[in-house]
């Protein structure tokens, strides 16, 4: 069910909780105005709205809520069944080894709605959301504070379901939720449950597979460019904050209905980009991917991991695939860098001559190199006195002139000593 056919099923629910409400008190004017009611109370409380429940404990109550996609569905260009089939290694290599087996029934995705973005005590996460996998299909339950008072229960709750899992994985979580919430936990005089849990924070991995070619790495752009998904009715982010404390002034909880929807569609996809992800870094060299520049991304963390036949294999690939040049030319640097660091001088030399056959930003370094290479390496003085000279052509420096003339004295040496030789 989209959001238009859930805002027609509230509509005719908020008419049947008119009709139970039907006393004599005045309508909530400015929102008879904004959605069309003839009558309405004076409030709509969120547990009359919405499926779900107010949940008692030891603490006090709050509200909670559970939406299922099931196995059958897709999203955008993701299978809900393949969730389940996800390799118990997938996380391994982008967390660092840290997640070296994990089913992924064991994955808790959670992401949160916040009266701010700032962070600090003084900042509340009112809607709390955690999809989980499992047979069914993919479900997401959320937890809801009505008030300020509801969240020690909504805190307590919330760490005793996230328990079943070892798994936390978010989306810029890592500096923005889970501290939030350990805030919160111990506002409450509460215990954090993460410390049993890694925490994979699925924005750095996206960031070096997409920064490249995605002018935004924003979890709604990857939604629409990777999973082909265009969300329809959803409010912006910097909305909701307005939103609930609107809410918390009226009691009209029919603004807060789209504030849910949002919260699950980022966690859906959360959960579908973390099947394409990991996978792209899980065996880099069988990655499918149909652009040059997200093979780059990974080449790059490969060799900052010291993989560097891997990623001399991806640079080329990218290559092959075709690249932007103000990519391209960057991108035979680093492999020519990495084949010298590999002592692959043959396979360096070709790609820094090539570099060096047109003008492009890299053109002077690389002709810098190889007169490096023949003057060090093959003691060529006369060829690396040629790309010193060229290298001239492009920009003047002192380092350079200082090559040219210590070449030049080179070269006057040898041919006096061929001189004296010869006589």
């Amino acid at each position: 069910m989209d959001i238009q056919d859930q805002l027609a099923a509230l509509r005719a629910k908020v008419a049947r909780i008119d009709r139970k409400y039907a006393d004599g008190r005045p309508a909530a004017e400015s929102l008879t105005a904004r959605h069309g009611f003839d009558e309405r109370p004076a409030r709509y409380f969120v547990e009359d709205l919405m499926s779900g429940q107010v949940v008692e404990t030891p603490a006090g109550a709050h509200f909670e809520t559970e939406k299922l996609y099931e196995r059958h569905k897709r999203y955008g260009s993701v299978d809900i069944s393949s969730l389940i089939e996800l390799p118990t290694d997938l996380l391994e290599a982008l967390s660092d080894g840290a997640i070296a087996d994990s089913h992924p029934t064991r994955w808790a995705f959670l992401d949160t709605e916040t009266t701010g973005l700032a962070g600090g005590a003084g900042t509340y996460a009112f809607l709390i959301g955690v999809g989980s996998i499992d047979e069914e299909g993919f479900r997401v339950r959320q937890f809801f504070m009505r008030d300020f008072a509801d969240e020690p229960s909504l805190m307590k709750a919330l760490a005793e379901y996230l328990s079943r899992f070892d798994v936390l994985i978010t989306y810029n979580g890592k500096a923005y939720d889970q501290p939030l919430l350990e805030t919160r936990f111990r506002m409450t005089r509460s215990r954090p449950p993460f410390a049993r849990m890694e925490h994979l924070d699925l924005l750095y991995g996206a960031r070096r597979l997409w920064k490249l070619r995605l002018d935004s790495c924003r979890l709604v752009e990857l939604e629409n460019r990777i999973l082909g998904v265009e969300r329809q009715g959803d409010v912006p982010g910097e909305l909701i904050p307005y939103f609930y404390f609107e809410y918390l002034r009226t009691q009209q909880a029919f603004r807060l209905i789209p504030v849910f929807h949002h919260n699950v569609l980022d966690i859906v996809s959360l959960a579908c980009l973390t099947a394409i992800v990991p996978l792209a870094f899980r065996k880099p060299e069988e990655a499918n991917l149909r652009h040059g520049a997200d093979y780059v991304g990974i080449a790059r963390w490969l060799a900052h991991s010291d993989r560097t036949e891997q990623a001399a294999v991806l640079y080329r690939r990218a290559v092959d695939l075709g690249l932007p040049d103000s990519l391209l030319f960057r991108t035979m640097w680093d492999l020519a860098h990495l084949e010298k660091k590999r002592d692959r001088w043959d396979a360096a030399l070709a790609v820094l001559t090539e570099l060096a056959s047109a003008r492009n930003p890299y053109r002077v370094q690389a002709l810098e190199a190889l007169a490096k290479h023949y003057e060090h390496r093959e003691r060529n003085y006369a060829m690396a006195l040629e790309m010193t000279r060229t290298a001239l052509e492009d920009g003047e420096t002192p380092a350079i002139r200082h090559r040219e003339e210590r070449l030049k004295r080179r070269l006057e040496k040898a041919a006096t000593a061929r001189r004296l030789a010869f006589h």
